[in-house]
């Protein structure tokens, strides 16, 4: 058996309680290895896939080091954020479990996220890398109770009426009655609001009202989706979560209310299909028949913990947030450090340009600046702290320019300008007032529309006089090859497919504001969808 590795480790190096003890392996010589596995002492399952040395990424996950008695609705809520989840594997006695996400890129961008943020579950670190199999096959008899949790969960996540006759564990998921979901914040030692709530929830369905307010000397929240499917899937994820590293902890019920009133468009209550209302400045934002239910309903909202019908990773909602393009890592506080630093660039190729329009993508860049003595790394502000962690959870481990780039918070403060007078060679750049930033207007489409980087990019401001041709043959010369195109209704927008993310990355440096003529500037952007 020595010398056979089934999985090779992403950013961590592999414990001594390894699936191979206790497995049957083919041969090393052989193309294919058959691996029996024992779970929970009597369960026999078994897999095929290619016994591959390369660490090549797959869209099998291989998870150590889980915490004896956790369930498979919380690994299945570690990959929930990044995409659907296709197939699970719990191997109890060994503390392990294999992970299927829908697709590759899915797999990709997890490992990503949380090869920069440790996960934990049940307050245990966790240890996830890519597995050699490219495929989970599970003997769905010996493994039911995990597959009817995964059932479950897929019902929410593709809208589906809830699963008849299946026996589902305590973890899986009940009819939503609502689409209103009541919200209490516990340890918030952050200031949380509105804005930040709205975030959150959005990754999971469009949010059409909240209403914020205090009550019993905590902040509490009414917030209503259009669909009570969203309500659902919502609650699964972020029920029982920190918004931010060991605090703002999101206590989610439904609510028995099924429509909100809002009167007033401020800073603690919003109705986003109407954006015509007033501000009513120090009128309170919750209707009295409203307090008056609310009041009702969360007598029970006192007992604490009452509200943890899931125990979720700590990590799954930070990770829902980032994968969304929402709240930033665990372990930065609220406010956060503006400054990046960025490492192992390819200093023949970066530019403060092409820096600027890749971060720019999650956040508007204030200052870049690359360094004199080691052109292969380089400083970049942001606007704010959420944006900073915002890009860093994004771009770090992204290939730009055909090399990986590592991207950490800075000790800096703020990116120094060169003096007055003083040629640094073009190094330093000053992009506060450009007219490029995509987020300077508040409650801009664009917040909403914040993706990880994808070979598929969104592409928008297209003049009439532009064909599919012309824009197939314009991204062709960036040095990649376009897989897929298809222009939205109107002609003014569209979607078109590279074939690596890293062709999209550079795509979209070369021709985010590309002019295409009749005073029309190309906006790129990725998107989450395939053609």
């Amino acid at each position: 058996m020595d010398g056979i590795v089934t999985d090779v480790t992403v950013g961590v190096k592999r414990g001594s309680d390894e699936l191979l003890s206790g497995s049957v392996l083919s041969s090393p010589n052989s193309n294919m290895s058959s691996m029996v596995v024992t779970a929970n002492g009597n369960d026999s399952k078994k897999f095929k896939g290619e016994d591959k040395m390369d660490g090549a990424p797959s869209r099998v996950l291989h998870i150590r080091k889980l915490p004896g008695e956790v369930t498979e609705t919380e690994v299945i809520a570690l990959g929930l954020p990044f995409g659907k989840v296709t197939n699970i594997l719990m191997l109890k006695g060994k503390n392990q479990a294999f992970l299927e996400l829908a697709t590759e890129e899915a797999a990709v961008t997890m490992v990503n996220y949380y090869s920069a943020v440790t996960p934990h579950l049940r307050n245990q670190p966790i240890y996830i890398q890519y597995s050699n199999h490219k495929e989970l096959k599970t003997d769905n008899t010996l493994n039911q109770r995990a597959q009817a949790v995964l059932q479950a969960v897929t019902a929410v996540q593709t809208a589906n009426t809830p699963l008849s006759g299946t026996a589902v564990s305590e973890s899986a998921v009940t009819p939503a009655q609502s689409p209103v979901l009541r919200i209490i914040i516990d340890n918030m030692y952050y200031p949380v609001t509105l804005d930040v709530l709205h975030q959150i929830f959005t990754k999971f369905g469009a949010v059409l009202k909240i209403i914020t307010f205090t009550k019993n000397n905590q902040f509490q929240a009414l917030l209503q989706y259009g669909d009570p499917v969203n309500a659902q899937q919502a609650k699964l994820a972020l029920d029982g979560q920190n918004i931010y590293n060991a605090c703002c902890t999101l206590r989610i019920d439904f609510s028995k209310l099924v429509n909100l009133n809002v009167k007033y468009n401020n800073d603690k209550s919003r109705d986003y299909t109407r954006p015509d209302l007033p501000s009513g400045d120090g009128q309170p934002a919750l209707d009295p028949a409203i307090a008056a239910a609310f009041a009702k309903e969360t007598s029970l909202l006192a007992v604490p913990g009452a509200l943890s019908p899931l125990a979720i990773p700590n990590a799954a909602a930070a990770a829902a947030a980032a994968a969304a393009g929402r709240v930033g890592m665990p372990g930065v506080s609220a406010g956060g450090n503006t400054v990046l630093l960025v490492s192992n660039l390819n200093e023949e190729m970066v530019t403060p340009q092409s820096l600027f329009t890749l971060f720019g993508v999650y956040g508007d860049v204030q200052r870049v600046k690359i360094l004199y003595n080691k052109k292969d790394s380089a400083l970049i502000q942001m606007a704010d702290g959420h944006q900073s962690q915002l890009a860093m959870n994004h771009l770090n481990g992204q290939k730009m320019y055909g090399k990986i780039i590592r991207v950490t918070l800075s000790k800096h403060q703020t990116v120094q300008l060169p003096r007055e007078g003083l040629d640094d060679q073009g190094l330093t750049k000053d992009f506060g007032n450009s007219p490029l930033h995509r987020f300077k207007k508040p409650g801009s489409k664009n917040f909403q529309n914040i993706f990880p980087p994808s070979a598929t990019l969104h592409l928008s401001n297209i003049p009439p006089s532009v064909a599919e041709e012309d824009l197939r043959t314009l991204f062709a010369n960036t040095g990649g090859t376009v897989k897929a195109f298809k222009f939205f209704q109107d002609h003014k927008m569209a979607l078109l497919q590279m074939a690596t993310v890293e062709e999209a990355i550079q795509a979209l440096i070369d021709l985010h504001n590309y002019n295409l003529g009749e005073n029309h500037h190309l906006r790129v952007s990725f998107s989450k969808s395939t053609i």
